[in-house]
C-alpha cells in the first residue's frame, strides 16, 4: 500500500513521538528531549533519547534511530503499512485507500497548494500597488512595519468581482481549481459565473505547520453592515479550520524556547504580539478552541496560556475553552488563563502600556482549576453549608468530566479544600494542616502524604543533581498541602533555570523568595532524622534510592485516598463509568508499588525511615 506524502505529513503532525515511545519506554524529560532505557538492547544507564523537535529517537548505545513509524515497526514487528495504519487509528485518522482515485486526489491537493501560493503572492503585490493603498495605510496605522507585514505575508484583495480570478487565470490556473481552493464562489445555476470570494479586504494567509499557504482570512476595510468584518476560506481539501492555528509555523521554535505558547483571539493579536517580541503566539480561526487545536498545542508545550480579550465575549471564550479541555487533561498537561484588563486586547494593551505589561499578564496566568472555581463561586467563598454543598456539587461535576483519575482526584481535593477551609471545623479535615479535604480519607493517611511531600522536597534541595532524574515526576503532581505545593513549583523553576546551582545556592534563593519558615520545617536536623538520605552529606546514589522509594510510598498514599473516593462514588451510583474509574485507580496504585522493596522502608507515622 502506498501513502501520499501529505497523509504521512499529517500523521506525523497529529501524533506525538514521545507519546508513542512512552507506551514502551519510561521517559524522563530533559529540556527539549526525553531519555530512557533503550528498548532495543539491555542497559542500566539510559542512553536512549527522543527528540520531538526533530522527530526522531536515537540510542547512543546500540545506534538504533528512527521515527515514530520506525519505532512501531521495530517494537511490534509490523511492516510499514501496518505501522502507519496502527498510528493512524490511534490518531483518529482514516487511512486512505490506495486507488487511482486516491492518487488523483493527492495530486489535486498538491495542485491546490500552487493555487493558494499564487493567490498569496498576488495579494502581497497588490498591497504595494495603488489599489492596495488603503490596506497598507490601515496596517501602518495599526503600527505594523514593513518587516512584520512581510513576515506574515499580509496582502490586499482588490474590490472587484473578478480581479483575483483574472490574475490567477494569467498564471494558468483553471477556474475549477480556484473554486476547489476556496478562492472563488460558484453560484447555483449554470448561467451564473463564479466570482472572487475576497473583495476589498486585507488578506492574512493561513499556513500549515510547514509554512505552506492553505487558506486565507480577510478583514473588510469599508463599513458594510451586510458583510462580515472577517471572512475565512471555506473548508477545502487543504483546510480544516478546527485543526489549524494561525501563526503556528512562526511560533514553533519560539514556543519551545519559552516553554509555553500564547493563545489569543485573532490575526492582529498574533501579529502585534510577534512584533512586540512574543513570537510564540497563535490564534484559532474565529471559533472556540477545538480538541484538535488543544492537542496540537500540547504536542508543542505542556501548558499553553490562553489570553483572550478582557470583555464578556473574551471571558465566554475562556470558559468554553476550559470546559472543552476538561476531558482531555492528563498529568503534566493543562491550560493557563491570562486575564486582560476590561476592554483591552493584546494589541491595545501593548500599544498603551508596552510589552512589559503584556509580559506581566502572561506571568500571572492562572490554572484551569481557578477558572472553574471563579465560574461557580464568582470568586467569593459561599457562606453557608448549604451554599458550599451546592457549589461543591457543581465543581465535582466539572471534575468528573476529567478522564484521567489522577488529575480528577487532584481537582476534586483542591475544590473541597477551598470550599471547606473557612466553613467551620470539620471532623478529620485537613484544612487546618494546609491540605485538601478528602471524603473517606483518614488523618493518618493525610499526615503520611504531607510528611512524604516534605521528604521529597528536602532530598531534592539537598541534592540538586537529582533534578534530571526526578524533576519531571515532581512536576506532574500537585502536593496536598498548598504551601508545600507552592514551594515545589519554586524549587522546580529554580533548578530548571539555573544549571549547576548547588544546594546552598538553591536554599539561599528560596529563602530570598520568602520560603524561610517552611524551609526551617523541612531542612531542620529534627526532621531529617526521619529521612537520613535527604541530608546533604549523603551520596547522591543513596539519595536517589531514598527519593524513589518515598515517591512510590507517596503515590500509594495518594492513590489509596482516590480509591476510597471512587468506592464512595460507586456506592452512590453503580454505573459502568464509576466502576471503570475505580478499576483504573486501583491499577495505578498497583503500578506505583511495583518494584518497591518490602523491607527497604517502614512507615512510622507516615515517615519513611531506613532499616
Amino acid at each position: 500500500m502506498a501513502f501520499t506524502p501529505q497523509f504521512l505529513d499529517e500523521l506525523r503532525t497529529r501524533i506525538g513521538l514521545a507519546d508513542v515511545v512512552s507506551k514502551r519506554v519510561k521517559l524522563t524529560r530533559k529540556g527539549h528531549e526525553h531519555s530512557g532505557l533503550c528498548p532495543f538492547h539491555k542497559e542500566k544507564t539510559p542512553s536512549f533519547t527522543v527528540n520531538e523537535d526533530k522527530g526522531f529517537y536515537h540510542c547512543f548505545g546500540c545506534g538504533e534511530h528512527g521515527s515514530a513509524i520506525d519505532f512501531v515497526m521495530k517494537t511490534e514487528g509490523l511492516n510499514f503499512p501496518e505501522a502507519v495504519e496502527r498510528l493512524a487509528h490511534d490518531a483518529g485518522m482514516e487511512v486512505p485507500v490506495d486507488s487511482p482515485e486516491e492518487r488523483q486526489r493527492a495530486m489535486r491537493r498538491q495542485t491546490l497548494y500552487d493555487v493558494t501560493e499564487k493567490a498569496a503572492a498576488f495579494y502581497e503585490r497588490t498591497l504595494r500597488m495603488p489599489e492596495g493603498r488603503a490596506g497598507l495605510d490601515y496596517l501602518r496605522g495599526r503600527g505594523l512595519d514593513d518587516a512584520t507585514i512581510a513576515k506574515f505575508r499580509i496582502g490586499f484583495a482588490p474590490d472587484g468581482r473578478g480581479v483575483t480570478k483574472a490574475a490567477l487565470r494569467r498564471e494558468g490556473i483553471a477556474d475549477e481549481l480556484m473554486v476547489a481552493a476556496g478562492m472563488l464562489i460558484e453560484p447555483e445555476g449554470q448561467d451564473r459565473d463564479s466570482y472572487d470570494r475576497f473583495r476589498g479586504r486585507i488578506m492574512f494567509p493561513i499556513t500549515d505547520r510547514r509554512g505552506r499557504v492553505i487558506a486565507f482570512g480577510g478583514r473588510l476595510l469599508a463599513d458594510d453592515e451586510k458583510a462580515a468584518k472577517y471572512l475565512n476560506s471555506p473548508e477545502t481539501p487543504l483546510f480544516h479550520k478546527g485543526r489549524v492555528l494561525y501563526g503556528l509555523d512562526h511560533a514553533v521554535v519560539a514556543a519551545r524556547k519559552a516553554g509555553t505558547v500564547i493563545v489569543t483571539e485573532g490575526y492582529m493579536d498574533v501579529i502585534a504580539l510577534s512584533k512586540a517580541g512574543f513570537s510564540h503566539a497563535v490564534a484559532p480561526l474565529g471559533t472556540a478552541l477545538t480538541e484538535e487545536q488543544i492537542g496540537e498545542m500540547w504536542r508543542l508545550v505542556r501548558e499553553p496560556v490562553l489570553c483572550f480579550d478582557g470583555d464578556n465575549a473574551g471571558q465566554r471564550a475562556a470558559t468554553r475553552a476550559a470546559e472543552r479541555a476538561l476531558p482531555l487533561l492528563k498529568p503534566g498537561y493543562g491550560l493557563r488563563f491570562a486575564q486582560l484588563p476590561q476592554g483591552q486586547d493584546p494589541d491595545s494593551l501593548i500599544g498603551s502600556n508596552g510589552p512589559a505589561a503584556m509580559a506581566d499578564i502572561i506571568a500571572r496566568a492562572e490554572p484551569l482549576s481557578e477558572i472553574l472555581w471563579r465560574m461557580e463561586t464568582g470568586g467569593r467563598l459561599p457562606k453557608t453549608p448549604e451554599q458550599r454543598a451546592s457549589v461543591q456539587k457543581a465543581l465535582e461535576d466539572h471534575a468528573r468530566r476529567i478522564a484521567d483519575s489522577t488529575v480528577r482526584g487532584h481537582f476534586s481535593r483542591n475544590f473541597r479544600d477551598r470550599l471547606w477551609v473557612g466553613g467551620g471545623k470539620q471532623a478529620g479535615s485537613r484544612a487546618g494542616r494546609g491540605g485538601a479535604v478528602s471524603l473517606g480519607a483518614g488523618a493518618g493517611q493525610v499526615d503520611a502524604g504531607t510528611v512524604q511531600e516534605k521528604i521529597l522536597l528536602a532530598t531534592l534541595i539537598g541534592h540538586p543533581g537529582l533534578y534530571d532524574d526526578v524533576g519531571e515526576r515532581l512536576g506532574n503532581v500537585a502536593f496536598l498541602a498548598p504551601g508545600l505545593d507552592i514551594l515545589r513549583q519554586e524549587v522546580l523553576k529554580t533548578m530548571a533555570g539555573a544549571e549547576g546551582l548547588d544546594s546552598d545556592g538553591v536554599e539561599r534563593h528560596l529563602r530570598d523568595s520568602g520560603f524561610s519558615e517552611i524551609l526551617d520545617s523541612i531542612l531542620g536536623p529534627d526532621f531529617l532524622l526521619n529521612a537520613f538520605f535527604a541530608r546533604r552529606d549523603t551520596d547522591i546514589e543513596t539519595a536517589l534510592e531514598g527519593w524513589e522509594e518515598t515517591y512510590a510510598l507517596y503515590r500509594n498514599t495518594e492513590l489509596r485516598i482516590e480509591i476510597q473516593e471512587e468506592q464512595q462514588r460507586l456506592t452512590d451510583g453503580m454505573t459502568p463509568e464509576n466502576f471503570n474509574r475505580l478499576r483504573s485507580t486501583a491499577e495505578q496504585k498497583n503500578e506505583a508499588m511495583e518494584g518497591l522493596p518490602d523491607t527497604a522502608f517502614a512507615s512510622v507515622s507516615g515517615v519513611a525511615t531506613k532499616h
